[in-house]
């Protein structure tokens, strides 16, 4: 009975402790940590703070706080720039730095601060003494510094993430010693460099690691197969170098690697089939020699190969025919070569084949054909001595076909005007003929190249059905006529307005007309390329008035008159190329001095007067033959 009585006792003031606890709210010391990082703030747009108030419970009324039921001390601090509510996601921002007291929220397991855009300063070594602290985000702010070493005393963190700041240093060697429960891992978008951490094999946990986009140098850690756990492991854009660890290949349990953008050296490891749960594989723009290693076969989970830019070299394995779950293949800008294998018509689910610039040869194989999902097909820059485009292209469903300098002769095949193709590069071979007038049923058209080649005829009047043509490049032909059916093409409200045009070094004849600026075609235009023609008239005023144009190209032509002052007005120029015609009159000052303007050259006209004040630095060849003019770069003028 005794006994009895003393248990309930104790339960009576367990109980009043508990209520007690309660009554007082939100712990003295955390409340005050919290006002601290409120005071640090110097801009709130959104009201995320405003119900942080000296007045009320921290616990219960505070937005972005959460609290343990029995201590009261702060565990949730989640104040994030970007966030959903019941109507509508919300990006807001705040202004100010991180308070150095958030380090006092002992009892702290989760810390978000991403997304808000506009924190600033260093990363407080005091966040070091969260050592309850599971879940840690400050990414995609203005935050700079060092990571502190301090840190390291986070080892309880699953989640970790400081990525798209501006912190820069190194990462402290021991950092990640104890990291034993880290699951993911995100320093991406910063300004890191030195060598990757070491310890970093000691968070053997680890599924998502990424470093992306800093500048960490040296070697990919040799024992950095012992991340077993890996799924996602981006190292790419950074100035790593040495060879791809063997042990890499022990990461069986990977989907995604991305190691591209850095200067690694060597072979790709002869048993990547270990990697046998990879999906996407970028290795581009590195160094690597060698040959495929055939093993590569055995990826039977492979979605996408990115081996470009490299020196890769030898035959591409007739193994990589096994890899029927692969949709894109890009190994171009590569010393490859052979014949492409026949087993590639193995892969029914390709949709892009882009080998574009080695040195394969031979024939096309016609087993191509059965690759049904195939939209982009690239082979341009390859000694293939193709003569003609293999009839059995037109049963391919392509999107882009891309054969420029692949030893194409004679005129454009008919069958294409009845394809899909939206992109459709040919330049570069030795096609003649007319511009055929079936172009105009090549209605997805929104690229087309056929520059360099021998076409001989005017642009056809059914150009104009090419309604959703934004870039054509036909320049290096003999095409003549009138440039009147390229920019007065159709177009579609929200498409098929030009971006780039380049029609040089043809025989295009004529005045250039003067209202090109104001067809609708060319609203969004920003490169015009008409140089090495014998085309006529004055430099159209009209093209001040395209705001987006950055290039205009008009060398070699028969253009006279004056340059407008109203080619100031297009404010996006940043090149101009007027030389070698017989404009006179003077420098416009709102040309000269246009702020994007880095390349510009009026030599050998007829210009004359003194050249107008200008903070750009052009050299004196820029306007050099012009006999009347004068005044810096040339020399002063003689009143």
């Amino acid at each position: 009975m005794a006994n009895h009585s003393r248990k309930s006792l104790l339960l009576l003031v367990f109980f009043h402790t508990i209520l007690l606890l309660k009554s007082q709210g939100c712990h003295h010391t955390d409340k005050q940590a919290l006002l601290h990082l409120k005071k640090s703030i110097t801009a709130d747009p959104s009201n995320l703070l405003q119900t942080w108030t000296p007045q009320t419970d921290c616990c219960t009324q505070w937005e972005g706080i959460s609290c343990d039921p029995i201590s009261n001390r702060v565990t949730n601090l989640t104040r994030p720039g970007l966030f959903s509510t019941d109507d509508s996601p919300v990006d807001t921002s705040l202004s100010g730095t991180i308070s150095p007291f958030i380090g006092n929220l002992s009892s702290l397991q989760i810390l978000d601060l991403s997304n808000l855009k506009y924190l600033t300063g260093q990363i407080p070594p005091e966040l070091g003494k969260l050592s309850k602290l599971n879940h840690l985000f400050l990414d995609s702010n203005d935050l700079s510094g060092s990571i502190p070493v301090e840190f390291n005393g986070l080892d309880q963190l699953v989640s970790f993430y400081i990525n798209n700041n501006r912190l820069s240093g190194e990462v402290p060697q021991n950092l990640f010693a104890n990291f034993t429960s880290l699951l993911k891992l995100g320093f991406s978008g910063n300004r890191f460099s030195g060598a990757i951490p070491p310890s970093i094999i000691k968070a053997v946990s680890l599924r998502s690691l990424d470093l992306h986009g800093n500048s960490f140098s040296g070697s990919i850690p040799k024992k950095i197969g012992e991340l077993k756990n890996l799924i996602y492991f981006d190292l790419s854009e950074n100035q790593l170098t040495g060879k791809i660890p063997e042990s890499i290949t022990a990461l069986s349990k990977v989907v995604e690697i991305y190691l591209n953008g850095n200067g690694l050296i060597g072979k790709i490891p002869s048993s990547i089939d270990g990697l046998n749960s990879l999906q996407f594989a970028r290795f581009s723009e590195n160094k690597l020699t060698g040959n495929i290693p055939a093993s590569i076969g055995k990826l039977t989970n492979i979605r996408s190969l990115v081996f470009e830019n490299n020196r890769l070299s030898g035959k591409i394995p007739a193994s990589i025919g096994h890899l029927i779950t692969l949709n894109d293949i890009y190994f171009s800008n590569n010393l490859f070569t052979g014949k492409i294998p026949p087993s590639l018509g193995n892969l029914k689910n390709l949709q892009t084949l882009d080998l574009s610039r080695n040195r394969f040869f031979g024939p096309i194989p016609p087993q191509l054909v059965k690759l049904h999902m195939l939209q982009d097909f690239d082979m341009s820059y390859n000694p293939l001595s193709l003569r003609k485009i293999p009839s059995w292209f037109q049963k391919l469903s392509l999107f882009r076909l891309l054969l420029a300098n692949t030893g194409l002769e004679g005129e454009m095949p008919d069958w294409l005007a009845s394809s899909s193709v939206s992109t459709l590069d040919l330049s570069s071979n030795s096609l003649k003929g007319n511009i055929p007038s079936w172009i105009g049923n090549m209605t997805n058209l929104s690229s087309l190249n056929l520059s360099n080649n021998g076409f001989s005829s005017p642009i056809p009047v059914e150009f104009k059905n090419l309604v959703l043509l934004t870039d054509v490049d036909l320049h290096s032909n003999r095409l003549y006529g009138s440039l009147k059916p390229i920019y007065t093409k159709s177009c579609e409200f929200a498409r098929g307005h030009y971006s780039n045009i380049d029609l040089s070094y043809n025989l295009f004849g004529g005045h250039v007309d003067e209202g090109i600026g104001d067809e609708p075609v060319m609203e969004f235009l920003q490169s015009l390329i008409l140089s090495h023609n014998p085309l006529t008239g004055s430099v159209p005023k009209s093209l001040g008035k395209l705001s987006y144009l950055e290039v205009v190209e008009l060398v070699g032509n028969g253009i006279s008159g004056e340059i407008p002052m109203e080619l100031g007005n297009a404010k996006a120029l940043k090149t101009l190329l007027l030389s070698e015609n017989s404009l006179s009159g003077g420098i416009p000052k709102e040309v000269l001095n246009l702020e994007y303007l880095e390349n510009f050259d009026v030599s050998d006209n007829r210009l004359s007067g003194k050249i107008p004040v200008h903070k750009r630095v052009i050299p004196v060849k820029a306007f050099a033959g012009n006999a009347g003019l004068c005044g810096d770069p040339l020399p002063p003028c003689k009143h």
